[in-house]
């Protein structure tokens, strides 16, 4: 049975993040389509993701007043990335494929560009970048199935900044 603190504290996280995140594509939609390609964009929704993380195991584990194990944190920070993440998917998903299918075509093409210059400063080899290029313009990372695969990989990737977390929020043991 999970702990009410930590059910709580997971679902109103993760909601506020979720929404947040909804809040910043829809801010980076209006603003300039260019920015989904910009690097520090994601840069900047991993540091959300582990200010927030920080504080909700900080404030977790003064609420629960008690032993806060590894696994009590990390079902904290899970709950809250998953209902986050659900919200964020959901939101983006909505906005590029009904509300403006258009603008990830053109966010695509925004990022065909990006990629094809940044190859191109490593060195990459022509045939290479022509190869990449034309499996890119085959998917479109905003359509439904490419986000619920993103949805996967960023659960994975937060699960483990979240294993992390709570290695570093568990109560200590006498042993240690």
């Amino acid at each position: 049975m999970i702990n009410e603190v930590i059910k709580k504290n997971g679902i109103t996280y993760g909601i506020t993040l979720g929404i947040i995140s909804a809040l910043i594509t829809a801010a980076i939609y209006a603003i300039d389509l260019k920015l989904f390609v910009s690097g520090w964009i994601g840069a900047s929704t991993f540091i959300i993701y582990l200010v927030t993380g920080i504080v909700l195991l900080t404030k977790t584990k003064k609420d629960i007043s008690g032993f806060f194990s590894f696994k009590d944190a990390f079902t904290t920070y899970f709950i809250t990335i998953v209902i986050a993440l659900l919200i964020s998917t959901l939101f983006s998903t909505l906005l590029f494929n009904i509300i403006d299918p258009e603008a990830k075509e053109t966010i695509n093409q925004h990022l065909i560009k990006y990629m094809a210059e940044t190859l191109q400063k490593f060195g990459t080899p022509a045939s290479a970048i022509n190869e990449t290029l034309a499996k890119m313009k085959k998917t479109s990372p905003f359509s439904t199935l490419e986000q619920l695969k993103g949805l996967g990989f960023s659960v994975a990737l937060y699960s483990i900044l979240g294993l992390i977390l709570a290695a570093f929020f568990k109560s200590k043991t006498i042993q240690e």
